[in-house]
C-alpha cells in the first residue's frame, strides 16, 4: 500500500546531507535532486522525497506524525540512528531498544527527528 512519503524542508542542502547518511546506513544510494529542486530517494520499492513547501511558507513537522522505516536488524537500526544524530538529527522518545507492542509482538525501535523536526522511526520486528 505504501507509495511514497514527502516531507518539507527549509534547507534542502542540509536535508540531503542528513538523509543521504540515513539511507546509506540502510544500503541505499544518495538522493537525486529533480528539476523542481526536490530530493528523491528510491529504495526497496518505495520513494521518499524532501521538498521546500510549494506554497512558499516555512516547512513544519507534523505533531503526532511519525515516518517509519523497516530495519533488517537491531544493529542496522542503531547504525541508522547514529548516522542521523551524526548528521544533524536529534534523538527523541526513548533510546533505541526493545519495546513490547500490541498482540505480544516485540519490536526494536530507534527514534529521531530530522533537522526540520520530522519524527522518524527505524523499526525491526523481532521474531518470537
Amino acid at each position: 500500500m505504501y507509495s511514497h512519503q514527502m516531507v518539507g524542508s527549509n534547507d534542502i542542502a542540509r536535508s540531503k546531507i542528513f538523509y543521504d547518511a540515513l539511507f546509506a546506513a540502510l544500503g541505499g544510494t544518495p538522493g537525486v535532486i529533480d528539476a523542481k529542486g526536490r530530493i528523491v530517494y528510491a529504495h526497496n520499492g518505495g520513494r521518499f522525497l524532501v521538498t521546500r513547501p510549494i506554497n512558499g511558507e516555512a516547512a513544519t513537522h507534523s505533531n503526532g506524525g511519525t515516518i517509519g522505516f523497516i530495519m533488517e536488524s537491531p544493529e542496522q537500526a542503531d547504525a541508522w540512528h547514529a548516522a542521523g544524530v551524526a548528521n544533524g538529527g536529534t534523538t527523541c522518545e526513548d533510546p533505541p531498544g526493545i519495546r513490547q507492542a500490541t498482540e505480544g509482538r516485540t519490536l526494536y525501535l530507534a527514534y529521531l527527528r530530522d533537522p526540520d523536526g520530522n519524527k522518524l522511526c527505524g523499526l525491526h520486528r523481532i521474531e518470537s
